[in-house]
């Protein structure tokens, strides 16, 4: 590899520290403290390393692992979408599309082309391993949500149906963690933390 690669990829490395400052909506378990998109990212890969066993299908772990290490970057210049805004879609965006190439072009071609590859195929949702890493992400501010009595729910009077229509997006990527989150989706509006 040559020098001039390695001078791109520690632009890159340095330009990625910005993801540390984005902050989500969703706060961390048991805390008021808003988690932030590195942390978001971090424990994600954590999650699909344990609950990779329960994909649907069997999945390329590392792929899954980069995916949701990647996905988040383009926040950088984007910023980061509530996925109960009113105002703006959560989804894929051409400003989103701008900030991949910008990003992931600080690296040398190889590895730009390949960050930029997998961040669409996260984007699209429609491969096994896309489906498992779209499912961790759904799941973790769920988790979040519940230890928190509510969480982002109550803050911003986030209704079950709404809640029930952007999780169930889980049941793609595992059965099993889907029909956990199902438990947890109907024990909150048991327990009056999410309303119907």
């Amino acid at each position: 590899m040559e020098t001039s690669d390695l001078v791109k990829q520690i632009d890159f490395i340095k330009e990625i520290d910005k993801l540390k400052y984005i902050q989500r909506k969703t706060k961390l378990f048991n805390s008021n403290r808003p988690e932030n998109d590195a942390e978001h990212s971090w424990h994600l890969a954590m999650m699909t390393i344990v609950l990779a066993g329960h994909s649907d299908v069997p999945v390329d772990v590392l792929k899954v692992i980069k995916m949701v290490l990647i996905h988040d970057i383009v926040e950088i210049d984007a910023g980061d979408t509530f996925i109960y805004d009113t105002q703006k879609n959560h989804t894929n965006t051409n400003e989103e599309l701008a900030a991949a190439r910008r990003i992931f072009g600080l690296l040398p071609q190889k590895q730009a082309d390949e960050f930029i590859a997998i961040w669409e195929e996260f984007e699209e949702g429609l491969t096994a391993e896309a489906k498992f890493a779209r499912a961790m992400d759904r799941f973790e501010p769920l988790l979040q949500n519940t230890s928190n009595n509510g969480g982002t729910w109550a803050e911003f009077d986030v209704r079950y149906q709404k809640v029930y229509d952007k999780k169930k997006a889980i049941k793609n990527g595992s059965a099993a963690v889907w029909k956990y989150a199902e438990g947890l989706i109907n024990e909150s509006v048991e327990k009056g933390i999410l309303k119907k």
